[in-house]
Parts: C-alpha cells; structure tokens; sequence
C-alpha cells in the first residue's frame, strides 16, 4: 500500500467509525446468529494473490459487522462496558499510525514520560495519596497477576523465582468468592495453586468479606505451617458489585504482614466522585489497587490503571535486564516494561491525555453520576411492578432482579433474559446470588442518556409480560 492509497483508505475508515457511531441505535446490541454462521462465509484457505481493498472493506462491512456484538451501543447493559469515548479512538489513530514499543524508556521517552504524569492525574482524580505511583497495564488481570506475583516473592524471601515452589511451604493468598476470576487464573499462572486460595465467608448487604473469618484463616494456616502471602479485596465485584471493608482488611494483613491488593477494576473510575469513596474507605492503606479506564472512564481498551505503594517490590519480582534492554548514560528514567509481565507496550497513555483534557474531570464525573441516577431510578421502577424483585440493591450503577413465577424461578429467568435478548433493544447477563439465577444489569456506556434507561425498563416489563 503506498502512501496515497494509505491516506485514501485511512480517511475511508475514519469516516466509517463516525458513520458507525452515529447510527449505532439502528443496530440490535446483539447479533441474532448461530455459530459458526461467520466463519461459513469466510473462505478455507488464504489467497494466494492479494485482492483489492475495495473488496475486503464490502467483506467487512457484509460479513463482519453484522456479526459483532456492539460493545459501544448505549443500550449495552450487559457485563461491564469496554468503553471507547471517541476522542480516545482519535487518539488511538495516532497511536496505531505511529506504531511504536514503549517497553523502555528510551524507545519512546515521550510515552513513558506522558504515561507518569497521566497516571498521577488519576491518582489525583480517585483520590489516592501522593505515596502510589502507577503503571498502564493492559488489563486488571495482568495487574492482579503482578500483584500475586509480589506476594509470592514477599512470602518467599524473594527466593521464589530462583528456587521455584515445590519442596516449600504452602503460599496462601486469601479472597472471597466474589472476587472475579482473573484472581483464580493469577494463582494458576503464579503457581501457588488454586488449593492455596482461600476462600473467605461474605457478609452484610454489600457482600463483604468476613474480617473475623479471615484473621481466623490466618491463624489457622500459620498454625499449620503454611505461608500467608496476601489478600485481595475487591470493590465492586463484578456478579453484583460486592465490597470489602478495605480498611478492616487492611488492618488484619498489617498485623500478620501480608500484601493487601485491592481489585476496583470497574468501581475504581467512580472514585472521581467523592461521594463514592466510601465504598473503598481505608484504601490508601492497601499496598496496590486496579482499575480499568477502559471500562468506565472511555478510554478505549485496553487501559488499566495499576497503583503501587511501593513500585521497588514489583520491579524486584519482574524485572529482567539483558544488555540489549540496558539504558546506558541517562539517570533517573523508568521502564515500564519492568513493572509488567509483557515485555512489549503500547503507547496506552496518548488516550487517556485526550480524553482527560477533552473531558475534564468535571465532564467524567457529570457521566458517571448520571449513570448511576439512571440505574438506581431503573432499580425503583422495576421494584414498583408487582411480578419483579430486586435481588441485589444497586451498587453504584450495578443491581440484579429477577421475575416472578409459580414455576421454576431459574428456568423461568433465563428464558426470559433470552427473549430479551433476541429482541436485540438491550442487552442483559445473567449472574448467580446463592442458588438463584437473576438478572444482571449495570449502566455504564459512554454515550448513554436516560431514554436509553427507559428503554431498558420497558423492554424489560413487555417481555416478561408477554411470557405469562
């Protein structure tokens, strides 16, 4: 591709993502598809010839898109959004245009340099002290995974990435059920094993761990010889929005010297709002914390947010320094590449610089208030029809429910988010509180307005009314 056809087509797909975006609504949130419909259409073997881009871009368009799941739609209510606000995606044309590795500091002094100071305006923004300083990950998992990674080194003398696990005493790492399940795959990938994650008891309406129940695991492992490692907390859990009391926890890790890492992968971006902070009070005392801008801010994915109290502990665990990757002659950088698994990176903070200033804070903050005004409003509605429960009471902009039936409750709510599914308006995820199977819904999309709630209220009661 030279350079004119490189302009003429890279005008062409800017000008689709705004065509796109503007006419979204047209579109059912969810494709109506059964699988493998896709993948029939796309031939079995790779052309031998390179084919013109007129006619992969019409490929695209008839056989791609009406196979995706709109992520960006505003009646996405399903899981937690993957928000792309579209000053982010401009800034995203550059950063695929310019295409570079960021791993160290001198393969791009400006990323890494941009990546400090945007990562301190979040910091400032949920409210964290000037003690943490941040990296970008690619996701809550990958940070999550670090910092597990950290708790084993801590635990083991730092021996662990020498000497490796067996022959040792049990590493323990402790969390509720709630926890998302990025927890249970870091314990695989650190290899202490998911018979060494501790499951703790929740209590209280927000489904918070037992503090008492988790001191006496504690004590119950030193007692048998085991190595408590850490914890990880969670602020807004991702079934129903359960959180810790961060500060309770915090206490009980710091008189049995554990890490304390707390998981806010999607409530973390509501921390701009000061009235939201309650629900992680006593997080400053944690020793890292995630969450993820690309869930809920709009910066478009994939862009965590990885806090650390003490950057040394992760650097220790991860860093390796061949001569090939050595900045000979400059003092007082950072690379990045040594606070993160991967090696390669991404120029992830371009997007978040323009988005915060597009914004401001003030633009973020109007965003998410509303979301959760608009949730909770939803919330109230559906509680006032007689044949609706509210299973879970919203937290933040997340809340579960379920309709009534003399039959099988479970069978009855499945089939009913299904139906509201298929009719492609909304889209809505199941979740399990107990043994019961409700329904899930959360509000969070970037450009969504109180219609689009609306909207979801009577797609709601229509469909279930239709199934009587």
């Amino acid at each position: 591709m030279d350079s004119g056809e490189f302009r003429q087509w890279s005008a062409k797909a800017a000008e689709w993502g705004a065509d796109y975006r503007q006419t979204i609504r047209q579109r059912p949130v969810r494709p109506a598809l059964a699988p493998g419909e896709v993948g029939a259409s796309i031939p079995t073997r790779p052309p031998e010839v390179g084919e013109p881009m007129e006619r992969i871009f019409a490929d695209f368009e008839e056989k791609i898109v009406p196979g995706m799941t709109h992520w960006q739609h505003p009646r996405f209510f399903a899981y937690f959004p993957a928000n792309a606000a579209p000053v982010s995606v401009v800034a995203e044309y550059l950063v695929s245009a310019m295409a570079a590795q960021c791993m160290l500091w001198q393969t791009s002094p400006a990323a890494t340099e941009l990546e400090t100071k945007v990562l301190d305006w979040l910091r400032q923004a949920i409210g964290l002290p000037e003690s943490f300083a941040g990296v970008i990950q690619d996701s809550a998992s990958s940070a999550t995974l670090a910092a597990v990674l950290v708790m084993r080194e801590r635990a083991l003398q730092w021996k662990g990435n020498k000497n490796g696990l067996p022959g040792g005493a049990r590493v323990r790492v402790y969390a509720s059920d709630q926890v998302h399940t990025s927890i249970d795959r870091a314990i695989w990938v650190s290899g202490i094993g998911e018979d060494n994650l501790v499951r703790i008891p929740v209590v209280g309406p927000l489904r918070g761990m037992d503090v008492a129940a988790l001191e006496a695991a504690i004590k119950v492992d030193l007692e048998s010889g085991y190595r408590p490692a850490g914890i990880v907390a969670c602020t807004g859990g991702t079934s129903t929005g359960a959180c810790d009391d961060i500060a309770a926890v915090v206490a009980v890790a710091r008189r049995y010297g554990l890490y304390v890492h707390v998981d806010a992968a999607w409530a973390g971006a509501a921390m701009i709002c000061e009235e939201f902070r309650a629900l992680w009070k006593g997080v400053e005392g944690a020793d890292s914390v995630v969450f993820n801008p690309h869930k809920w801010l709009g910066a478009q994915f994939d862009c965590s947010a990885h806090f650390l109290r003490n950057p040394d502990d992760l650097v220790r665990t991860l860093a390796i320094q061949p001569e090939y990757l050595k900045t000979h002659g400059k003092d007082g950088i950072i690379n990045y590449s040594e606070w993160s698994v991967p090696l390669g990176r991404r120029f992830r903070a371009l997007k978040l610089w323009f988005l915060i200033r597009y914004h401001g804070l003030s633009g973020l903050k109007t965003m998410i208030r509303n979301h959760v005004a608009w949730s909770q409003r939803l919330a109230q509605r559906l509680a006032a029809e007689p044949d609706f429960e509210i299973v879970t009471e919203p937290v933040l902009s997340l809340f579960s429910f379920c309709h009534r039936t003399d039959g099988d409750a479970n069978q009855h709510n499945q089939a009913l988010l299904n139906a509201i599914n298929d009719d492609g308006r909304i889209y809505l995820t199941q979740t399990r509180v107990g043994e019961r199977l409700v329904i899930r819904f959360q509000a969070g999309q970037f450009e969504m307005t109180e219609a689009d709630a609306e909207t979801a209220f009577d797609v709601i009661v229509e469909t279930a009314r239709k199934r009587l």
